[in-house]
């Protein structure tokens, strides 16, 4: 008789035996050639149980050790995939908590507490990114991976010590998720002051204007107008372009800092469907909160779009 036993505490017994359930299940449905013939037993005693998933040899496969191997490393692999599955479930999110409390713990509660939401979003692929789909697949490859090899040499695994011992890699590869969780911490966190920075040089200006138009060039620069749709982009940039060389403008470094210098109370934005910095639109709704006004095509942006389709 061939079998693998699982053992683990009686608590965790029956969650896990789910999920060997549910993928045991599905081993017939595989076209692998043969059937397998599987039993699934659970034992309890003094507070921990065990699995035992074995499989009954017909008389057919006792004639054909291949076939008999191929089954037994169906039923291996099998197990091994539920068993990744159960420990990402269970286990992901402890591992995380653990590696911020031991690594990071000079960030105060609320800093950690943000550091896990950003991790969190990784191994949850809340974005249901390309990336984080990889990395999801990259962890269970590790698990089974080291399950295989571990049920290559014993068919009796203690899972608590398993998961505490065997899984370096795999921790390594939180490690670094919970690093990047960090960095993109900070800069969340730098952003967000430098935003309130900005905000507090435009609360203490008495407005220049009380409404500036953003017109967006074809080039990428931008046109001022103010609340009498007169143009006033030489004012604002006559002092910044007199620093350097025409070579060198950055016009959203331009745009934003015409915006800081003039304090409007209001800024509404025409063509914004040609504005290729997305962030810089979101820095600027940001800054003037609810005063920005996106121009969904007015005489102003028709004209522009006129005037590029001629061109």
């Amino acid at each position: 008789m061939q079998f693998l036993s699982i053992e683990a505490s009686n608590k965790s017994v029956d969650n896990i035996l789910k999920f060997l359930t549910k993928e045991l299940e599905q081993l017939n449905s595989y076209n692998i050639g043969y059937s397998i013939d599987i039993d699934i037993d659970k034992k309890d005693q003094d507070g921990n149980g065990a699995i035992i998933c074995k499989i009954n040899d017909s008389g057919d496969n006792q004639q054909n050790s291949r076939l008999s191997k191929q089954a037994f490393r169906s039923l291996m692999l099998n197990v091994s995939n539920a068993l990744a599955d159960y420990i990402m479930k269970n286990y992901e999110e402890k591992f995380i908590k653990k590696i911020i409390d031991t690594n990071y713990f000079y960030f105060n509660q609320f800093e950690r507490k943000g550091i896990l939401k950003e991790a969190f979003k990784v191994i949850k692929n809340e974005d249901k990114t390309f990336l984080n789909t990889l990395l999801q697949i990259r962890r269970r490859n590790i698990i089974v991976k080291k399950l295989m090899d571990y049920f290559d040499n014993s068919n009796t695994i203690i899972l608590d010590g398993f998961i505490n011992f065997r899984l370096k890699e795999y921790i390594k590869d939180l490690e670094e998720i919970v690093q990047k969780a960090v960095d993109n911490f900070l800069m969340e966190k730098e952003y967000r002051e430098f935003i309130n920075l900005l905000k507090y040089f435009v609360e203490i200006q008495e407005p220049k204007f009380y409404n500036v138009h953003v017109i967006v060039g074809e080039n990428g620069s931008y046109t001022l107008l103010d609340e009498k749709m007169r143009e006033i982009t030489n004012e604002c940039v006559k002092e910044y372009i007199n620093e350097i060389s025409e070579e060198e403008i950055n016009y959203d470094d331009l745009l934003v800092s015409s915006l800081i210098t003039l304090a409007p109370r209001k800024v509404t934005i025409h063509s914004v469907r040609y504005f290729k910095n997305k962030e810089l639109l979101e820095t600027i709704k940001n800054v003037f909160y609810n005063n920005v006004i996106i121009c969904d095509g007015c005489c102003i942006c028709q004209v522009n779009t006129k005037a590029k389709k001629e061109k």
